[in-house]
């Protein structure tokens, strides 16, 4: 007859270790974490039964400014932008033939002015840049203070046209008798580093120095021609001027 083996358990060995068939493996902490996720299941199928309308409403109306945004994008705007760009050849080739007053209002066959295209392609990146051209157009023509107007709207995303921008609202001050905006925006143009804008208003800056007395600025503008800018052509200019301060000095 076989004898009964008896389970002994291992010192320090708690119930339920595998191999004893007759402990109890379940775990309290087991339990409790099952209650919890049932717990969060349930409030949240509660919440959104309560507030589903809310939810739907909120998705629908994200998808409409999505879809919107996307229409204007890809159907208004760019489409504009393109017939913006193509709009304004003409006006772009009686400015470069110095025909500043047709490029402004009728460049000819029919096509629009820089005028026409501030206006008919307002948030454009072609009115944007036809502002530009009327700044530098009307200072072209005299009328300083139309120049200043469409220079100040103009906003530059370039390396080039900020230097170019500042310089001509520079003249368009200086020639309107401003002579302090025109220092003021001399100063802003030059804190470039371009081998052909840099040293040509540098040399403005440094004439309009030594206008309102300020041969010590002068010198310096003058003298950083001379050391940065050695090739240009207004270097020539500076070291007579270089010469003719330190003199006075």
């Amino acid at each position: 007859m076989a004898k009964n083996k008896q389970y002994i358990r291992p010192k320090g060995q708690q119930a339920g270790y595998r191999g004893n068939p007759n402990a109890d493996n379940s775990n309290p902490e087991d339990d409790d974490t099952l209650v919890d996720i049932v717990e969060v299941k349930e409030q949240a199928q509660d919440f959104f039964e309560r507030h589903q309308n809310l939810l739907i409403g909120g998705l629908a109306v994200l998808l409409l400014l999505v879809g919107g945004y996307l229409a204007y994008k890809y159907a208004y705007q760019e489409p504009r932008e393109a017939d913006g760009m193509e709009a304004m050849y003409k006006a772009e080739f009686q400015f470069k033939q110095d025909s500043f007053a047709l490029a402004l209002t009728n460049p000819g066959e029919g096509m629009e002015g820089f005028l026409d295209i501030i206006e008919n392609y307002s948030g454009t990146k072609a009115s944007n840049l036809a502002s530009y051209y009327a700044g530098i157009s009307y200072l072209n023509l005299g009328q300083y203070g139309a120049a200043i107007d469409y220079l100040n709207d103009y906003t530059a995303y370039d390396d080039i046209t900020p230097i170019t921008k500042y310089g001509t609202l520079a003249d368009a001050y200086a020639e309107s008798g401003d002579l302090d905006k025109a220092l003021a925006n001399y100063k802003k143009a030059v804190n470039s580093d371009n081998n052909f804008l840099t040293p040509y208003y540098l040399n403005k800056l440094g004439v309009l120095n030594m206008k309102q007395g300020n041969n010590a600025e002068a010198l310096i503008n003058y003298q950083k021609i001379e050391a940065d800018y050695p090739q240009s052509v207004e270097v020539k200019d500076a070291k007579k001027y270089i010469s003719l301060l330190e003199s006075m000095s």
